[in-house]
């Protein structure tokens, strides 16, 4: 090759690979940083039952297939994971166990989003209302609605005088830790169906009459966490028109919530991989993350 056909070769090879080089500093410093964050709340936000369990925290029986990972692993977004399964509110500010920090703790000016679920375990309302409408449906062979006529309002009662104030002031203290953070407060997808179905009672032993009682007490739960959420700034995640027909009695591979007997989860009335797949979709959808 002539030496001047070389030169205008070596010319070119060099302004190419500095254009290059210009391009990729250019990307490097438009490059958009990931979002940082933070996940809350109780066993609903854990995945508690949901395999593989985070080993990080066995206390808090968390699993890295729960909808915060799933959101995480979506969108890109550095995830600080402090869900811990059987927290109520005032573990926002306080530990629950012995080396678990207040969850508020983990968030900071800088978090950019931040989910949680929270509520239902203040004044124990799940596992009260479950364990006493489990226990009565066993008692009355299905029949009637004995945990209703024996409970009354008593758990909703509690709703409105503790669980309201107490989510108010658990979403006030997020607000105040990560004051420039986007705060999604989900509500619980459904437990029960809409109506008594008996080929369910094997594996949700609630009578006929009180299927539609504890329906109703997590439909106003759910209303208590949206109030709360509206009243603070926090946008609401409504799970009540997805997660129809997807409820414990449903079959496996449609149901998101496992049901008290014959389930395939360690944690009972808790969602499944499936369950905290779609809390993952539609709170993304919610939120335009998708």
């Amino acid at each position: 090759m002539p030496k001047h056909a070389l030169r205008r070769v070596m010319a070119a090879t060099i302004a190419a690979v500095g254009t290059l080089a210009l391009g990729l500093t250019d990307a490097t410093a438009h490059a958009t940083p990931s979002m940082d964050y933070v996940a809350l709340g109780d066993s609903y936000s854990a995945g508690s039952g949901v395999l593989p369990v985070d080993p990080t925290d066995l206390l808090c029986l968390r699993s890295t297939a729960n909808y915060p990972h799933v959101i995480a692993a979506t969108t890109g977004a550095h995830l600080k994971d402090v869900t811990c399964g059987a927290a109520r509110t005032s573990h926002f500010t306080r530990s629950q166990y012995p080396g678990v920090a207040p969850q508020v703790d983990a968030l900071s000016a800088g978090t950019d989003l931040v989910t949680l679920t929270i509520g239902g375990n203040d004044n124990g309302t799940f596992i009260n209302a479950i364990t006493a409408c489990g226990t009565a449906g066993v008692l009355s062979g299905g029949k009637g609605s004995p945990c209703k006529d024996r409970h009354g309002t008593s758990f909703d009662d509690e709703m409105e005088a503790d669980t309201y104030p107490a989510l108010k002031a658990a979403l006030r203290s997020v607000r105040a830790e990560a004051p420039n953070a986007r705060v999604a407060a989900l509500g619980y997808p459904w437990i029960m169906p809409a109506a008594a179905d008996p080929s369910c009672f094997l594996k949700l032993p609630i009578a006929a009459g009180d299927v539609p009682y504890l329906r109703g007490i997590q439909a106003h739960l759910n209303e208590v966490v949206e109030r709360a959420a509206a009243e603070t700034g926090v946008t609401f995640v409504d799970f009540s028109e997805v997660s129809e027909g997807h409820d414990a009695c449903e079959a496996v591979g449609t149901r998101w919530i496992e049901p008290l007997l014959f389930g395939h989860s360690l944690v009972p009335v808790h969602p499944n991989a499936l369950g905290e797949r779609r809390m993952a979709e539609h709170t993304m959808k919610v939120l335009g993350l998708n």
